[in-house]
């Protein structure tokens, strides 16, 4: 292998791979980074198993091969070298590469390719594309209600379903419950159920950029991997296995008390209580009510021995006065990732959970399970 590339170019395609290199594992090859030529471009691989991501490169290629070069070494070593060209050349004994790029010069010791991990080429299967930007925008808002307890593995990955050219997420973690739903730009013979890892998933939403492309999401016949290729970024990755709860079925049937507030200012409020919930168990009280015809939401909270916190929002209320307690982390979260000005929320009682929605995003529900509190 001979070649030659811009540092820049490979700076950055390193730093696509690298998310997918293993941080500590048995096995070196997972450590390293797959270099090889293919079709007139240089290609970069690395996985650790659960993941794997390539990217394609501009290059000009003198000789084919390929070598896999410990990730972290290579990475560090191209981050120091001047936006230049960038010279490679493998050398066969003992197997790596020889860098030079202006007035640098290295050698890294690398290993054989052929005992590299197989990275699954997924042609085969249902497939669909959607809008780069609606699918960033939809992962926004589902992502962060991934569950991190490894004791129900469903629940730590994103449920994808499709049907028709429709397309939904959701996530829960057993507090809360997020929902979208969007079009695709193609649609399937036959209907698609999978868990993506929600690893894999922030990801994706990381390398996606605001472009107006295409993600196409290609899933095996067996349900066991799916592979996701936008731009010049491919991500495969293994799905969860399990049993994921069946969500329509936690969305309440009835229609409470619907408070409409101003977005910025309810963010603006639980931001504040916040800083007593901290010190008070992460409790935030809510109160919609109704005095002299003009509607209000009262945004509470306290800290034991410390002090207390109140803000009153100006709002739309359709119902009766209800009460309900949410943990701060929860509420801050959904207020953050809704779009718009005014957002909807649904109480029925203290004891049952709250719905979320905005106009701005007509296609998502958001729903968190009420903490139980004296008044």
């Amino acid at each position: 292998m001979k070649l030659s590339c811009i540092q820049s170019n490979l700076r950055k395609g390193l730093a696509i791979v690298s998310r997918a290199v293993a941080t500590r594992s048995t096995i070196p090859e997972t450590q390293n980074v797959l270099i090889a030529t293919d079709n007139g471009r240089l290609r970069l691989t690395a996985t650790n198993l659960e993941i794997a991501i390539t990217t394609w490169i501009g290059a000009q290629i003198e000789e084919e091969g390929s070598v896999t070069i410990p990730a972290r070494m290579l990475s560090d070593f191209i981050n120091s070298l001047p936006d230049k060209k960038v010279d490679i050349e493998m050398v066969p004994n003992p197997i790596g590469l020889k860098i030079h790029c202006a007035n640098f010069d290295a050698q890294m010791n690398g290993i054989d390719p052929e005992t590299y991990p197989p990275i699954p080429n997924i042609t085969d299967g249902p497939k669909i594309s959607i809008s780069s930007s609606d699918f960033k925008s939809s992962l926004s808002r589902v992502r962060f209600a991934v569950a991190t307890d490894e004791s129900r593995p469903a629940l730590t990955g994103v449920k994808v379903d499709i049907k028709d050219n429709q397309f939904t997420l959701a996530s829960a973690d057993g507090f809360r419950l997020a929902i979208e739903t969007g079009s695709c730009e193609s649609s399937v013979s036959e209907d698609v159920s999978v868990i993506v890892p929600g690893r894999t998933m922030n990801e994706i939403f990381s390398l996606l950029g605001s472009d107006s492309g295409m993600v196409d999401m290609t899933v095996t016949e067996q349900k066991s991997q799916a592979m996701f290729k936008f731009g010049d970024i491919e991500v495969v990755t293994q799905l969860i296995q399990g049993n994921f709860p069946d969500y329509e079925r936690l969305i309440p049937s009835e229609k409470g008390t619907t408070c409409k507030v101003n977005r910025q200012e309810i963010l603006q409020a639980t931001n504040a209580a916040s800083v007593f919930a901290r010190d008070g168990s992460g409790i935030i009280r809510m109160v919609s009510e109704t005095v002299d015809n003009e509607g209000s939401v009262r945004i509470m909270s306290q800290a034991e021995e410390l002090g207390s916190n109140e803000a009153r929002i100006k709002a739309e209320i359709e119902g009766e006065e209800t009460r309900i307690a949410f943990n701060s982390k929860f509420l801050g979260e959904i207020l953050s990732v809704l779009d718009g000005d005014e957002i909807e929320i649904e109480t029925m009682s203290p004891s049952s959970p709250g719905v979320f929605k905005s106009d701005s995003n007509s296609g998502y529900l958001h729903i968190i399970m009420p903490m139980f509190v004296q008044w």
